[in-house]
C-alpha cells in the first residue's frame, strides 16, 4: 500500500497524476491518500475545514479503484506527526506493507520530523521529483524514485488563484472545481506569510 499523507488544501490534478501513477505502473495495490488535518509545518489560518478538504479529496478520486481516501488522522492526536499515524496503521493493519510517497522537497525535510531517520529506516519511500529539490539521500533510507510525470502545480497557487478571482479550470477536477465555486471556498481564508 502507498500513504500519499498531505493537506491536500485543495487536492489538485498533480497529486491525482502522480498517485494514479503509482497505483498503475508501480509494484502498489492502491495508493492511499491520508488527509492530514493539521500539518505541524503549516500555518492553521490557510487550511479549509478538513471535513470540506476529505468531501473535495472524495470527489477527486471517486470511482478510482486503486486510489483511497483516508481519514484516520481524524481521530489521532494533533498536529499529525508521520511516525504516530504509521504506527497507529501499522498495528491496524498487521498485514499491509505500507510504503510512504513524498516528493523530494519534504524527503529532503525528513531528518526535521518527529522520528524522521526511524521512518526513513523503517518504510520504503517512493520519492517523486519536485522542481527545485534535488534527490540525496544522506540518511540512507530505502528510496525508490518515481518516474511519474510531474506537473508544476500547487495548491498554494491555486488557493491565491482564487482569491483573485482566477479560473483554476484544468488545475482540479471538475466535480473539485465545482465545489469550491459553489461553497465560495478559499475566498475568504488568509494567505500565508
Amino acid at each position: 500500500m502507498g500513504l500519499y499523507f498531505g493537506s491536500f488544501n485543495p487536492i489538485h490534478n498533480g497529486h491525482l497524476i502522480i498517485a494514479n501513477h503509482l497505483a498503475q505502473e508501480g509494484n502498489l495495490q492502491e495508493v492511499w491518500f491520508v488527509l492530514s488535518p493539521q500539518n505541524p509545518f503549516k500555518k492553521n489560518n490557510s487550511l479549509l475545514n478538513e471535513n470540506h478538504r476529505f468531501f473535495l479529496l472524495q470527489e477527486a478520486i471517486e470511482g478510482e479503484v486503486k486510489l483511497k481516501s483516508s481519514k484516520v488522522e481524524f481521530t489521532l492526536p494533533r498536529p499529525s506527526y508521520t511516525i504516530d499515524t504509521l504506527t497507529y496503521l501499522a498495528e491496524k493493519y498487521p498485514g499491509h506493507t505500507f510504503h510512504i510517497i513524498m516528493g523530494s522537497d519534504s524527503f529532503q525535510n525528513l531528518a526535521k520530523w518527529k522520528n524522521g531517520e526511524l521512518i526513513a529506516r523503517t518504510y520504503p519511500l517512493i520519492i517523486y521529483k519536485r522542481e527545485g529539490f534535488e534527490i540525496k539521500n544522506d540518511i540512507n533510507a530505502s528510496i525508490t524514485i518515481a518516474d511519474a510525470p510531474l506537473l508544476n502545480i500547487s495548491s498554494t497557487r491555486i488557493r491565491d488563484m482564487i482569491r483573485k478571482g482566477k479560473s483554476i479550470r484544468y488545475l482540479v477536477p471538475e466535480s473539485v472545481k465545482e465545489e469550491i465555486e459553489n461553497k465560495n471556498y478559499y475566498r475568504d481564508l488568509k494567505h500565508p506569510a
